[in-house]
């Protein structure tokens, strides 16, 4: 699910516009499993940008309590969500926590960083949405500190169908700011990518492994 379309198209604008997402269905990217990849995701890139910064900051949060309501306190999730869930709690006036991908191995052990109470309700921050794999053991770890997990926002997700059957699975509701799709029509839009190269990321999405095999 998405905020709303004239949103989501702007979003993805931006995320074009930074090189937030790179595009290369000729010299594809090599992700860390092996896979071959016309896209290229890192939403790091967009805090370097004041205005768009604030853009992605404000949809959050009008996301967040459209969706949600009005949560207890924001988690993000390590790394990529920390900076954008810092954010977004600040516009909120709401606690910021943050999960570790793991237990720290000293110290107090903590995989939770920061102040809440049981039964709070809070609402988790991601900035990308792969196959939700990271995002859900987050979520496991919030829910294990007894914290009520109202759903998930991330800026991105690349729509797969293991990620909604994971979320589905987890009981967890998520929202994104973009999708795969809507970034497509901003970029065949923008002409950014011919209409065969198009054809050729829609492959992809619907079968990423087998892609240019």
């Amino acid at each position: 699910m998405i905020l709303n379309e004239d949103k989501a198209l702007k979003v993805a604008e931006f995320l074009l516009q930074c090189k937030a997402i790179k595009l290369s269905p000729l010299k594809p990217f090599t992700w860390a499993s092996g896979i071959k990849s016309p896209i290229y995701c890192d939403n790091r890139v967009t805090l370097s940008y004041p205005s768009i910064r604030t853009f992605l900051r404000q949809s959050y949060a009008e996301s967040i309590v459209e969706h949600f309501g009005r949560p207890d306190v924001i988690a993000g999730v390590a790394t990529g969500g920390i900076a954008q869930g810092a954010l977004v709690a600040q516009e909120l006036g709401l606690p910021f926590i943050y999960v570790r991908s793991g237990a720290k191995a000293h110290g107090m052990g903590n995989q939770v960083e920061g102040y809440f109470e049981e039964g709070q309700k809070v609402v988790v921050i991601e900035d990308l949405i792969s196959t939700g794999g990271s995002s859900l053991k987050a979520i496991e770890a919030l829910r294990e500190a007894k914290l009520d997990v109202k759903g998930l926002v991330a800026i991105f997700t690349y729509g797969f169908d293991m990620a909604h059957k994971n979320f589905a699975d987890a009981e967890c509701p998520y929202v994104t700011l973009t999708n795969y799709e809507t970034m497509l029509e901003k970029a065949l839009e923008s002409n950014l990518i011919s209409s065969h190269e198009l054809s050729s990321l829609q492959e992809w999405r619907m079968n990423p492994k087998e892609w240019k095999k």
